[in-house]
């Protein structure tokens, strides 16, 4: 029999109707001849409601007991959906992440998987049964439950997919697809049929909230294709996949914004070797994600040096920088929580040129200043104004007519 992997994320598993709803369609597949292994988020707003819960007895609770918190939420959901399935007569079972053999990191709240012994799922398959995981969660080596950070569930499933090595890996979601810009921004925005993995990985990394990025990293180190789609009908969904010769036929396939940015900019910085390896060793040693990297042109022997954290990270962030500004004998930092990331991307960049020209021509022709640069040989992301994101994902989706990707070219 073939084995599928199927995850649903938090707006597939809502409420007791939309757990029916999951349980017959993975009750259909599993009467089509398949071998399952289900991978469940939290219900709805629980992981929210959860976090407000904390906050509401501590404002600054520790990361082992949230995470020890937020891992109820999906062995919430994975027990009440075995339930139903029982209720249509399937043999199914529910596991925790560390009973289903996945081990991580010990960086609570963003934890990284670091194997999978999955001898208890196949013993069950074996048996006859459907096996319902939680997502988001797994044992560190101090037998503690961590969790795998936002979006959690999709690496949860996609690894599960390649250690047991599964014939195919369904993401379940409240869309039908990738769409070549978020359709509640972008009205022309059309659903992609497929996408190869570094274009599918830049988007995710770069706004683009359908799949989250580390799922797939495993997905192209595996090699475990993936398809997209909605819970709500039976439609097709966009197939994430290896590149082949045609994709580069597309320059771009898809325009995203992430406002979820924050530029960091430290002045009069000390020109000389060893500074900056200072201050992103210390950013790295608080665990802070740093994205795009621009350093001015040096005067008078000093220089500043931008880049760009999550918006979230903020505070973490200045913490840190501000503990430095003496040490490497800088004047001082500015914070700008008032920025937005927006990036093309598509695998057609390696073989076009004149991209960037259609992109800042584009950008300037509706007066959006831009900021920043950052590039790689499949995207260019630029920092604007936050209150101009969404005007210019249009702009650039309409330069690239994007609305037409899908046709054969």
């Amino acid at each position: 029999m073939s084995l599928f992997v199927q995850k649903f994320g938090g707006s597939s598993v809502a409420d007791a109707a939309c757990m029916q709803r999951v349980a017959q369609r993975v009750y259909d597949t599993r009467m089509e001849g398949h071998d399952l292994v289900v991978v469940l988020s939290a219900m709805g707003k629980t992981t929210d409601n959860l976090i407000a819960l904390a906050r509401q007895v501590n404002a600054q609770p520790s990361e082992r007991e949230m995470d020890m918190l937020l891992a109820t939420g999906e062995q919430v959901s994975v027990a009440i959906l075995a339930m139903a399935l029982h209720a249509l007569g399937a043999e199914a079972v529910s596991l925790t992440g560390p009973q289903a053999g996945i081990a991580t990191d010990s960086a609570h709240s963003k934890a990284k998987i670091t194997g999978i012994q999955p001898d208890r799922i196949r013993t069950q398959l074996a048996q006859g049964r459907i096996v319902i995981v939680c997502g988001f969660q797994g044992l560190t080596p101090t037998a503690d439950i961590a969790t795998l950070g936002r979006g959690g569930s999709d690496t949860t499933a996609v690894a599960l997919a390649a250690a047991l090595q599964a014939d195919r890996c369904q993401i379940f979601t409240d869309v039908d697809g990738i769409y070549t810009a978020d359709p509640r921004v972008v009205s022309q925005a059309g659903k992609l049929d497929e996408i190869a993995y570094d274009e599918m990985l830049e988007l995710a990394s770069l706004g683009a909230k359908v799949l989250q990025s580390r799922s797939v990293e495993f997905a192209k180190k595996y090699g475990v294709e993936l398809e997209v789609l909605t819970s709500f009908d039976r439609r097709p969904g966009t197939i994430v996949k290896e590149e082949v010769r045609e994709m580069e036929h597309i320059v771009v396939r898809g325009v995203a914004a992430d406002k979820n940015q924050a530029k960091v900019t430290i002045q009069h910085v000390p020109d000389r070797p060893g500074v900056a390896a200072t201050l992103f060793k210390e950013l790295a040693a608080a665990n802070i994600n740093v994205d795009m990297i621009v350093q001015n042109v040096s005067e008078k022997g000093q220089t500043d040096i931008s880049f760009t954290v999550p918006r979230d990270e903020v505070n973490r962030t200045r913490t840190t920088v501000d503990s430095l500004i003496e040490t490497i004998g800088a004047a001082g930092a500015q914070y700008d929580v008032d920025i937005a990331k927006v990036s093309i991307v598509g695998v057609g960049m390696r073989s076009h040129s004149g991209v960037a020209f259609r992109m800042f021509d584009a950008l300037s022709s509706d007066k959006i200043n831009v900021e920043m640069i950052s590039t790689s040989e499949i995207k260019i992301s630029v920092v604007i104004r936050s209150a101009y994101a969404d005007q210019a994902v249009n702009v650039l989706h309409a330069a690239f007519e994007l609305d037409r990707v899908n046709e054969p070219a």
